[in-house]
């Protein structure tokens, strides 16, 4: 197989850079070998400004509610449904399950049901470190009204401590509220999978379009219920009654109108490809991306004249 340097920048800190969504599919068309210092593309994300000592070819990925710049990539991937050939929908959760297919945990595959069902022993929880969301905090408190919901996170904790893994923790539980922490149109992360993962029932708030990434059948959607205490009624009713839980969560997981993750990773694939292939020059090396990278960097500071000679100047990095 050929040879590809690459990189991961700006991502979050427990990437590993040889075992990832991107590493992984690479790998299957390339001999793929990290190279820090000059690779010919680099994958980064929103967690640093790093990407901007780079002038080959980047890709980039958002996993937060952050829009895409174009100008400061040759292809993005993120939770937007923009259409656009340098832009490609792939929310977060599909990472997610990428790495639940590492750890072999797999879904509606084989499985009694009802035995899982009845395994449940507890009623709801959450499991969340962000204090500001309010939102969740909210309908936690209402829900305890109800009957008890337990928070192994960092909010609102009542179960002495910080759970060590969270999918052995809700695996006990019926019911997760599964709320993002910000609301936005195609904003999906892990939070409605990994309940869905360990056959629980998702309590859904977020993503508005969430109908056309999973089967509205297989969740409880926030946004489809007139009131709070109607979606709490629903709640108590499912938990009263396990034939209709039962049926909930033995659901095909994805929407219909959803490819599957197999055929979102050969599309995947096949964009990459083609940026790596076709694009002749990186954007960092155009007029726009220039523009871009001395915005950023000079946003803060006195106004900055673009002049051929800084431009030029630009390109003697990395």
């Amino acid at each position: 197989m050929k040879n590809i340097k690459i990189d991961f920048v700006d991502f979050w800190p427990q990437l590993d850079k040889k075992n990832n969504y991107f590493f992984n599919i690479l790998s299957t068309k390339y001999n793929v070998i990290i190279d820090e210092i000059k690779p010919d593309v680099i994958f980064f994300s929103v967690f640093g400004e790093n990407h901007l000592n780079y002038v080959c070819k980047k890709i980039f990925f958002t996993g937060e509610n952050v829009i895409p710049n174009l100008n400061s990539c040759d292809l993005a991937f993120s939770f937007d449904f923009l259409k656009h050939k340098k832009h490609f929908r792939l929310p977060l959760y599909s990472i997610y399950k990428e790495y639940f297919d590492a750890r072999k945990i797999v879904t509606n595959k084989d499985k009694d049901y009802k035995k899982i069902w009845e395994k449940k022993k507890k009623f709801c929880c959450m499991v969340v470190s962000n204090p500001n969301a309010k939102e969740r905090i909210s309908f936690f408190k209402k829900l305890s009204n109800y009957l008890p919901v337990d928070s192994g996170g960092s909010v609102l904790n009542n179960v002495g401590g910080r759970v060590a893994d969270k999918l052995e923790f809700i695996n006990n539980y019926k019911f997760v509220i599964s709320f993002e922490n910000e609301i936005s149109e195609g904003y999906t992360t892990e939070k409605i999978l990994e309940p869905i993962i360990k056959d629980c029932i998702p309590i859904y708030w977020g993503n508005k379009l969430i109908h056309k990434d999973f089967n509205s059948e297989r969740f409880l959607n926030y946004h489809k219920f007139n009131t709070e205490e109607d979606l709490i009624k629903k709640i108590l009713e499912l938990n009263s009654n396990p034939e209709l839980a039962i049926d909930m969560i033995s659901k095909p997981i994805l929407s219909n109108d959803r490819v599957s993750f197999e055929k979102e990773k050969e599309q995947v694939l096949e964009r990459i490809l083609f940026t790596l292939n076709n694009t002749k020059k990186p954007i960092a090396k155009t007029l726009p991306g220039i523009i871009y990278k001395y915005k950023k960097k000079y946003s803060n500071k006195r106004l900055f004249k673009y002049t051929k000679y800084n431009f030029l100047n630009l390109l003697k990095i990395k």
